[in-house]
């Protein structure tokens, strides 16, 4: 059975009606000027997003791919790597950098808390060595967001290359590349972009270009200097994901005409909604106070519930989709992504079936405690996306 689902994962996020319509465009020659002119207008709107003038790649991967370019671009075999490890994604960023041959020094939290800057500057002055640093902005197998600005300042204090995963925050989260001083910063069409998969961006600053220009990692298709020297020319190396970026273009249309500090304050707000109505569900959060992403909660439910066939009745009975737990935290949590299209009705709706789902499973009566505790955090007044 086909049916419109109401998809609250982490990502892909659901695609406005605009941004489909947009992707069905008639397909152009990718080396023709019409190609040209659309590759410019997305990088151009990607640099306002990251509030940076550094140069803006655009990759035909997803944004793990993005992620990987800068470990091929920047690691020669045998260098040492600090990577900030606080969940599933940063334990992958990690992996990468192991397989590329470096020496990864990992800086672990515990899952749930943050990177602390000050274990950072500890960290980078045990290991003078290490130039480069990794850091997962928004760790959402765990629903952290990570102090980026504390974390960026120690790597620039000490003098490393910094990259930021900012695959899920981008465009949902402020990032401001430039006035924080990141090296490298890596998004994902399918997040905040309200885009399907296969797009990657990257943004390069000078001191990274600097460190590829050294780097001894074997690269091909991920090469900057080839995605740099055809962007040039308005054109990318290999063949591009026309559709995806006929829709990235109109994603960005419809965050700039919201503007982008509504668009951050809604993310917000609605996060704030789903963590009281989960809290009030029983639901533990998962994340440390004060560090809970905008863009995705985790929470714990109670010993009793079956997580596997809660998420499955959510979604064949209420056509509810939400992420379950990632490595330890398999089969042991709920994630509920509120990113990219995302307006009050859907977080009431995903919060109204959690509730009556708990009733379907005699765990807990439906009383409409959710609603009424995320409903302060759901003024009418607020900014709704066109769907």
């Amino acid at each position: 059975m086909i049916y419109q689902q109401q998809l609250r994962i982490p990502g892909p996020t659901p695609l406005p009606e605009r941004v489909v319509r947009a992707a069905s465009r008639p397909m152009i020659d990718h080396r023709g000027p019409e190609f040209a002119a659309l590759l410019a207008d997305v990088c151009a709107g990607v640099r306002r997003v990251f509030e940076t003038e550094n140069e803006v790649l655009v990759l035909t991967c997803s944004g793990s791919g993005g992620l990987e370019s800068a470990i091929a671009n920047l690691v020669s075999p045998g260098d040492e790597v600090v990577a900030c490890v606080c969940g599933n994604f940063g334990e992958r960023f990690a992996g990468m950098a192991a397989a590329y041959g470096a020496r990864v020094v990992r800086l672990e939290a515990e899952w749930g808390q943050p990177v602390e800057p000050d274990d950072l500057r500890r960290t980078l002055a045990a290991y003078p060595a290490a130039r480069l640093v990794l850091v997962t902005h928004n760790e959402t197998s765990t629903g952290v967001t990570n102090p980026l600005e504390g974390l960026v300042r120690v790597a620039r204090e000490a003098e490393r290359v910094v990259v930021v995963d900012a695959v899920s925050s981008a465009s949902s989260i402020p990032v401001e590349v430039d006035r924080l001083g990141v090296d490298v910063a890596v998004s994902g069409s399918q997040k905040g972009w309200m885009a399907p998969p296969g797009i990657a961006f990257v943004a390069v600053g000078p001191r990274a270009w600097a460190l590829s220009e050294r780097a001894r990692a074997p690269r091909y298709y991920l090469d900057w200097r080839r995605a740099r020297q055809e962007a040039e020319k308005g054109m990318t190396p290999w063949t591009p994901a026309i559709g995806v970026l006929y829709a990235v273009q109109e994603g960005l249309r419809m965050l700039e005409e919201e503007g982008l500090a509504a668009v951050y304050a809604r993310h917000r707000r609605l996060a704030d909604a789903t963590a009281a109505g989960v809290e009030a569900l029983g639901f533990q959060l998962y994340a440390a106070e004060g560090y809970r992403s905008a863009t995705v909660t985790a929470a714990v439910p109670m010993p009793e519930l079956d997580v596997d066939a809660y998420r499955r009745l959510l979604r064949e009975r209420y056509g509810v989709v939400v992420g379950g737990g990632q490595g330890k935290m398999t089969g042991k949590m709920v994630r509920i992504g509120h990113l990219g299209a995302v307006a009050e009705g859907d977080v009431a709706q995903v919060l109204w079936a959690m509730e009556r789902a708990l009733e379907d499973l005699d765990v807990a009566p439906a009383d409409g405690r959710a609603l009424a505790a995320a409903g302060p955090h759901l003024a009418p007044e607020s900014v709704a996306v066109t769907r």
